[in-house]
């Protein structure tokens, strides 16, 4: 296909939601020229997305499902290179892929997520105190919500699944869950987090506790083999994993990988939700206050924000194991494809000619934000829950809070994969 007829990505991600309706006008599935000149398809329809995500035709795993990487025809500096070399559970397939999520799955257990509730209740209101006392220390000036709330509470409750000491000494969660646009710096973050991660590994081995990270010690323990029954990051994967500290067995990187990827994924989505449903609310009174008098839960406020305004916009990759139509074109075995998340949640052909207007009395709040098939993400209910408590929270301690710039001013985070603001000016 010519170059010309494709609809160019932008990288910025200046306008999600404005470019998901341009991309769905072409079809529910649409070639695309993504950053560093790559051909794609991209998904906005929600039944076509529902269709990939689920079909085991379609392989997370470029090592051996994506001709360009696995002939080396990517140039060196291509800008998405870290979606294709990650090793973790998120791109793992078969019974590697089952074992490693089996594992995980239990901290995330309707049990493990109801005994988090207070500490996160604790969290939350650790965190609205000190939101209070930075905003008493610039009197009229606007504070960030995003850094000075949200980020606070989502890495917080993470990093109190995985068994961040408190006070976070070693500086692990300033780190978490950030997409950063730039490779360079990408790289850097990436591998100083490896190296902090490794550290709190080694020092979960000599004194566990009852966190996620002492449980896959346990678990590594008790392997046959005696090494750890995960795969997480190996060298030339993500961003490199060749600094990993000397004192960390091979065993133990792997755990190191998959830590990292539940510090990542369980901190950036949460910070974005949270900030996409306060916002969503102060732009619109009427429907903030329907959830202020009680007239619907607080959980369809977290629910239609994941399907209005998904945290994460688009998500590579996706790679066909051979050719599949969908939605009526065929995706040739080889070919990437990016899901939108984002957009599928405002897909009209499900949710009718108002699919992009925010409604929390809306009956069908269907989505597929936190994925779909056996890639789905591991921990929604945790995610749902902390989301619900923080904003609520946030809400009854200060009712008469309001944007500090037009809504039109906020930007985005400078990617077109994650659907957030880079930040959120309110006053209390």
């Amino acid at each position: 296909m010519d170059d010309d007829s494709l609809f160019v990505i932008d990288p910025a991600g200046t306008d999600i939601h404005g470019e998901a309706a341009r991309l769905r006008a072409r079809g529910p599935v649409t070639r695309v020229l993504l950053p560093g000149g790559l051909q794609a398809w991209s998904v906005t329809g929600y039944h076509a997305a529902r269709q990939i995500l689920a079909d085991e035709r379609f392989s997370k795993n470029a090592r051996e499902h994506w001709p360009a990487y696995v002939q080396g025809d990517l140039a060196p500096d291509f800008p998405l290179i870290a979606w294709a070399r990650m090793d973790n559970m998120s791109t793992n397939e078969g019974e590697q892929h089952n074992r490693q999520r089996k594992l995980v799955a239990g901290a995330f257990s309707p049990q493990r997520i109801a005994a988090l509730r207070p500490r996160v209740e604790r969290i939350v209101a650790r965190a609205l105190d000190e939101l209070a006392e930075y905003a008493a220390k610039q009197p009229g000036e606007p504070v960030d919500l995003k850094a000075q709330y949200a980020h606070q509470v989502a890495t917080r409750v993470i990093g109190e699944l995985l068994g961040v000491p408190e006070g976070d000494p070693d500086g692990i969660l300033g780190l978490a869950g950030y997409v950063e646009p730039d490779p360079q710096k990408a790289r850097a973050d990436f591998l100083a987090m490896q190296g902090k991660i490794s550290a709190l590994v080694v020092e979960k081995r000599r004194e566990p506790g009852e966190d996620l990270i002492s449980d896959l010690i346990a678990a590594s323990a008790s392997a046959p083999s005696g090494g750890c029954p995960v795969a997480g990051v190996h060298a030339g994967s993500d961003t490199g994993s060749d600094a990993v500290s000397d004192a960390v067995s091979d065993a133990d990187a792997e755990l190191v990988g998959l830590a990292q990827l539940m510090f990542n994924t369980g901190a950036e989505p949460a910070r974005n939700l949270i900030v996409n449903a306060v916002l969503a609310l102060l732009i619109q009174p009427g429907q903030r206050a329907l959830a202020a008098s009680g007239e619907v839960d607080w959980e369809d406020v977290v629910e239609e924000t994941l399907r209005a305004d998904a945290p994460v916009a688009n998500l590579p990759f996706r790679f066909a194991t051979e050719d599949v139509e969908v939605a009526g074109v065929t995706i040739s075995r080889g070919d990437p494809v990016v899901v939108g998340y984002a957009a599928t949640g405002r897909d009209p052909e499900l949710h009718g000619a108002d699919a992009g207007e925010f409604d929390v009395l809306r009956a069908d709040k269907r989505h597929v934000a936190f994925g779909h098939g056996v890639h789905r993400c591991v921990g929604p209910a945790l995610t749902r829950m902390e989301v619900r408590i923080a904003v609520e929270a946030l809400f009854a301690r200060f009712p008469d809070l309001r944007l500090a710039v037009e809504p039109d001013e906020l930007a985005g985070q400078g990617t077109f994969i994650m659907n957030g603001r880079r930040a959120l000016p309110i006053h209390l």
